[in-house]
């Protein structure tokens, strides 16, 4: 089965660190996206990642429910159902969860999954992230350290942050915090490492100047040395075994070089959300404008079934966020390198 099995997912991670490429991870709120994120990963021949956020689930669950868990769980089901026709592998994760969301999200979406291994079943998500990054270090980990022990009993790897993504994602806006804040340290990324070591298997989201949104060439200046002399300075006190697997948030509009330049330093996931969500829409744009009297009914006229039937747009919104996620596989490195059917 295509979504991964925790030990599938363990050597995706293995098989990212050691060839030095990354996993593009594309959040989803839809069949559409859902299809258009595997159809990507499978014309390049690329593993991948398919997240779902508190606002993405909240989406799904529909107008009426606004239960982000529910629709995180909608959406996780119908990954497992669609990917089967596929052959490459994908592993499914939850985007930012902030402690105040933690008891209302992320414990149910655990629960579900301990139902799924009950019934002789793999865990719904094979990851989830915990965004702690605003509480001081110590709360942070004092968390993540609980939510790891308790992902540790159901196979499942947690990702954490240390350093503040700046910007603004489904609601929660940082745009006002200190520059300073937006660059994990060496010392930081230590204690991540005393604080996690042994408990469990984690994802580190170590921040180097990273913004969610879009932004102009030039506007935000990323400094991937950070991670490579984060991960000197715990290798050097652990060793080689203490790398960390990191994770690239706000990958959008960044920087081939930027990108490419992190996979050395040990990136294994980076992030693509706004990116896709413009790739996506572009073309919707372009058919209501090119069909405008079709798809609105103007002056007593009847429009034009064709053209304002959901399908016909739709289709070319999934196909052009496809094509855009296959350009993110080449930019991470990650295409021709799947392994379904190796493990």
């Amino acid at each position: 089965m295509p979504v991964a099995t925790p030990k599938q997912y363990a050597a995706m991670i293995d098989a990212a660190q050691k060839g030095n490429y990354a996993y593009p991870a594309v959040n989803i709120t839809s069949l559409a996206t859902i299809n258009a994120s595997l159809k990507a990963f499978a014309d390049a021949k690329s593993d991948g990642i398919i997240q779902v956020s508190t606002g993405g689930g909240e989406f799904a669950s529909g107008l009426n429910v606004k239960d982000a868990a529910f629709g995180a769980i909608v959406l996780a089901e119908a990954c497992h159902k669609l990917a089967e026709k596929y052959d490459i592998l994908v592993a499914l994760h939850t985007d930012h969860c902030h402690p105040e969301k933690v008891d209302g999200f992320l414990k149910p979406l655990l629960e579900a999954s301990r139902k799924r291994i009950a019934e002789g079943k793999g865990p719904l998500f094979q990851s989830h992230m915990f965004d702690g990054s605003i509480l001081p270090l110590e709360e942070n980990m004092k968390i993540s350290k609980e939510l790891l022990a308790e992902c540790a009993e159901l196979d499942i790897i947690l990702e954490i942050e240390a350093g503040v993504v700046g910007g603004e994602e489904d609601g929660h806006d940082t745009s006002g915090i200190p520059a300073e804040k937006l660059y994990t340290t060496p010392e930081d990324m230590v204690e991540v490492h005393e604080s996690l070591n042994g408990i469990g298997r984690f994802l580190f989201a170590a921040t180097f100047g990273n913004v969610h949104g879009a932004y102009k060439p030039g506007a935000v200046q990323l400094k991937p040395t950070i991670l490579k002399d984060g991960q000197a300075a715990v290798e050097a006190k652990y060793g080689a075994e203490s790398r960390f697997d990191l994770v690239f948030h706000g990958g959008s509009g960044s920087d081939l070089s930027d990108i490419r330049e992190t996979l050395g330093y040990g990136v294994v996931k980076m992030n693509i959300d706004t990116d896709t969500q413009y790739a996506f829409t572009r073309p919707i744009v372009t058919h209501v404008c090119e069909n405008i009297e079709g798809v609105l009914k103007i002056e007593g006229e009847v429009g034009n079934k064709k053209t304002y039937d959901p399908r016909s747009y739709l289709k070319k919104g999934e196909l052009n966020m496809s094509l855009r996620m296959a350009k993110a596989c080449e930019d991470l490195c990650s295409d021709g390198n799947t392994i379904f059917g190796t493990v």
